[in-house]
């Protein structure tokens, strides 16, 4: 009996050795595939250059619909489709304006801002009011109204540049982007000026969402540079008394009619159960959107240009997202999920790339302990290729609503240092994505959808 055991453990350890190395040599095909004849650079070429910036509701958000199912088709989908949803429509009008005007009148110092979305405008004159200066809301909330009453407050925390991981830092920072006009607001203030989420120095406003609570009067908010905070911050310190004048004509018009992008590529053993890989498809207006989020786009449409170019045969269904309205309504996320729980779809994973096109160094996930460990399994098969964290839990804003469903969610995580340098700005343009770094996260995405594929979770 112990020697049919033996045996039996001989065979089985001799097939696992077979499947370790089959992988690895498909592994080794994609990666090649992705950096000799990758398509994702020319696609976001045509994305960020000929389209541009994507917000919803837009001409431009149209176009991406129309260029990403028109990609689709050509990477090779066996189908391709729309999801309907309705979408917010905001409009950020005429160029912003700003100014620093000391007690004496004498200094004036215009300084780069730029409204966060969902704000409403000014009056068409602009506001002119002193200044307060706190750090982020818990600074706020140590405030009396008669301190802010007919004032703007400015919101000046900074990222924390002591964290590693930059996204860590931005999510403690960014409270005060989203909730700061209704808590200024409730004691009184005409408008607020928040600090940009970055590390880096510069004239750069970076915009993002905003939101207001319907129980407080609503005012306009902007985001101003990093240099121009810092130039605020320190005339505040001696001029208590000078004003800030800001003007802005944004506007909510109302929703619009838009839609996810989705493409299949039809599993060959079980095809009714889905694993989504997916970005967003639209982007702030301000820049062109080309990390943020063209390169997850591109990527996930180059999973399925990867497998049909190999001839890679799934067994499960693989679906490309396009997901649209994640920036300011996450709305095409919210859409996908409401359909698949109506349809009653088996998803067994959902992977998401939200976080630049820079090189990949790992994949997040929300997930049960035993489909983490499973992940972290596979980490040698990635390791040859500079991919090794599958530590992290997290995973994007567009497969959240996934999660309520118990699909295992996940992310590519890329090198995160210079994120933020671009991140809802004019300078997220193409130049600022590098070829090889984005190819290498295709391949490292085709990957996993790969093994998922093949063994589930």
């Amino acid at each position: 009996m112990k020697r049919i055991s033996l045996f039996l453990f001989s065979i089985g350890l001799f097939n696992m050795q077979l499947s370790a190395q089959t992988d690895s040599a498909t592994f080794k095909k994609i990666y090649s595939e992705a950096l000799a004849n990758g398509k994702s650079y020319s696609n976001l070429d045509y994305l960020v250059n000929k389209i541009g910036g994507r917000l919803s509701g837009s001409p431009q958000a149209q176009q991406a619909v129309d260029w990403a199912f028109k990609a689709m088709k050509e990477a090779g989908a066996d189908t391709v489709y729309l999801q309907e949803c309705m979408v917010p429509h905001w409009v950020r009008g005429e160029k912003e304006s700003a100014k620093v005007i000391t007690s004496n009148s004498k200094g004036i110092k215009e300084v780069p801002i730029a409204a966060l979305g969902g704000s409403i405008g000014t009056p068409a004159n602009g506001i002119t009011a002193n200044v307060i200066e706190v750090m982020g809301i818990a600074g706020l909330k140590k405030l009396k109204k008669e301190e802010v009453q007919g004032k703007i407050v400015f919101f000046n925390e900074p990222m924390d540049p002591t964290m590693i991981e930059t996204f860590h830092a931005y999510g403690k920072a960014v409270e005060q982007r989203w909730a700061g006009a209704s808590a200024a607001a409730e004691l009184g203030a005409v408008g607020v000026v928040v600090r940009s989420c970055s590390l880096v120095q510069d004239d750069n406003p970076h915009t993002g969402s905003m939101g207001y609570k319907d129980s407080t009067n609503k005012i306009p908010a902007c985001c101003i540079s990093t240099n121009g905070a810092n130039w605020l911050s320190n005339y505040l310190k001696t001029d208590k008394d000078l004003k800030f004048y800001f003007k802005m004509s944004c506007q909510t018009l109302p929703d619009e009619k838009s839609y996810n992008v989705v493409g299949e590529l039809r599993g060959s053993e079980n095809p009714n159960e889905y694993i989504v890989v997916g970005g967003h498809l639209d982007s702030w207006d301000t820049g062109k959107g080309a990390q943020d989020d063209g390169a997850g786009v591109v990527q996930s449409i180059e999973v399925i240009r990867i497998f049909k170019a190999l001839g890679l045969k799934p067994k499960r269904t693989i679906r490309a997202v396009a997901f649209m309205n994640e920036e300011n309504g996450g709305r095409g996320g919210k859409k996908y999920a409401e359909l698949a729980k109506l349809k009653n779809e088996k998803h067994i994973a959902a992977i998401e790339s939200d976080a630049g096109g820079f090189t990949p160094r790992g994949f997040s996930s929300d997930v049960t302990p035993a489909v983490k460990a499973k992940l972290k399994s596979w980490r040698p098969l990635f390791e040859p290729y500079g991919v090794y964290n599958f530590s992290e839990d997290g995973s994007g804003s567009d497969i959240g609503p996934m999660k309520e469903q118990n699909v295992p969610c996940m992310e590519l995580i890329p090198d995160s240092q210079r994120y933020f340098d671009y991140h809802h700005t004019q300078i997220d343009t193409f130049d600022a994505v590098n070829k090889r770094e984005l190819e290498l996260g295709d391949a490292s995405m085709a990957a996993l959808v790969w093994m998922i594929s093949q063994y589930g979770l």
